[in-house]
């Protein structure tokens, strides 16, 4: 039976001064300054020191997914600007796919100055390694709140993929109102970055540095790494005064038959890096449970959908889950699972997966504070306020957390 607690999102805003918004990264990742919840108990430290505060056996789960360069600037016949913003693949539908096509694809995309683009293609130049490329875009359907867009080049020899890292630009987030810059290409990219999907950074990865990864290999912590390919819709705030009633945007995961195994060999002291990383494992586990109940049965995309965690039997424990998985893969000889999903994780939720969360500072009333608040009780309140008195950088580009709850996985 779905839960029908009422959830008020008023309980889960706080004030948030511009000044605390951090606009520009520092110029030394790893210097962020990273705050310890231990048990309850609140310090801080740098996230240089994080492989000594981690606790004993931990190993960290990232979301190697990299941030496109989404923003591209087309102009009509007339000269008038059209801005396209690429959100996700629909012909090929698979992003690797799509980023590989030569001939031509079509994306999902928010569309600015929709209103002068009446019909006919738009285009944009650029150049690559010498040669002149054109890329044309044409509007067809709406799609929720975009268009669905069809893109062709003149030149088969350079794919889609290429021609969007040369000639769009990084798609910061609106609340740090600037125009994205040549750093934030670099900058606004984790350095483990794999797979092009994302049009939002996994921002808890930001902070970590070569020197920090191979300083926490020589100590022996161990890494793996998933895909959750973060849209637009991470930036959506909760408007509905029940936050329950707050649709959740859908995102694609991509996870590793062999990252399944790892997992199912070290089942206890994961910690996830970044919230991405905690709803891809979370998805993952209900993915699983949903195998066990018969729900899956080797269709193309599966997907999680919204509250349906709430309506699978609960009492699977992730050992189980997992070896679910393992044999759905076994019996589709699949070498990775590909998943949507649309979980919500708020307050009330009962985590399956992890042991501690590496995470930055959230909105005011967003779907990323409501999993924080899920995953350390109102303690949150303490931890923000903390934060606020002692001038830690909010948001995208701000410092870092470590949230040990000190509690099993239930």
């Amino acid at each position: 039976m779905a839960n029908s607690r009422k959830i008020s999102i008023e309980q889960y805003r706080y004030t948030l001064p511009d000044s605390k918004i951090a606009r520009y990264p520092l110029p030394r990742r790893d210097r962020s300054k990273l705050l310890l919840y231990n048990r309850g108990k609140i310090s801080h430290r740098l996230f240089s020191e994080l492989p000594e505060v981690l606790p004993a056996g931990a190993w960290l789960a990232f979301n190697n997914t990299r941030v496109i360069q989404a923003r591209l600037q087309f102009r009509k016949p007339t000269g008038a600007r059209i801005e396209i913003f690429c959100l996700e693949p629909l012909e090929p539908a698979d992003y690797q796919q799509s980023f590989h096509s030569t001939s031509g694809c079509s994306w999902h995309c928010l569309v600015g100055n929709a209103k002068k683009w009446k019909s006919g293609p738009v285009h944009l130049t650029t150049t690559i390694r010498g040669e002149e490329i054109t890329l044309y875009a044409l509007k067809n359907d709406e799609k929720g709140d975009g268009y669905s867009i069809t893109f062709h080049w003149d030149d088969e020899r350079f794919s889609f993929g290429e021609i969007i890292e040369q000639s769009g630009s990084t798609p910061i987030p609106p609340y740090l109102k600037r125009e994205a810059e040549e750093g934030d290409k670099k900058r606004y990219q984790t350095i483990y970055s794999q797979l092009d999907g994302s049009v939002a950074a996994p921002t808890a990865g930001l902070h970590f540095t070569r020197e920090m990864m191979e300083r926490m290999e020589h100590a022996g912590i161990r890494f793996a790494g998933l895909t959750l390919h973060v849209g637009a819709g991470t930036f959506v705030p909760v408007k509905s005064e029940n936050a329950r009633k707050h649709t959740m945007h859908s995102e694609q995961v991509v996870v590793s038959r062999a990252f399944i195994r790892e997992w199912i060999r070290n089942l206890d002291g994961l910690i996830a890096v970044g919230t991405t990383t905690t709803r891809s494992l979370e998805s993952l586990y209900w993915l699983g449970v949903k195998h066990l109940s018969g729900g899956l049965s080797g269709e193309e995309n599966p997907e999680i959908i919204q509250w349906e965690n709430e309506k699978l039997p609960a009492g699977y424990s992730l050992q189980e889950s997992l070896l679910a998985l393992l044999a759905y893969c076994d019996t589709y000889d699949l070498d990775q699972i590909c998943f949507s999903t649309r979980l919500m994780i708020v307050p009330g939720y009962h985590f399956r997966t992890i042991s501690g969360l590496i995470t930055n500072f959230h909105m005011p009333g967003s779907t990323l504070l409501l999993l924080i608040a899920a995953w350390i009780g109102d303690d949150w309140k303490n931890v923000y306020e903390y934060a606020l008195r002692n001038d830690f950088r909010f948001l995208s580009y701000g410092d870092s957390s470590l949230l040990l709850p000190g509690r099993a996985k239930q």
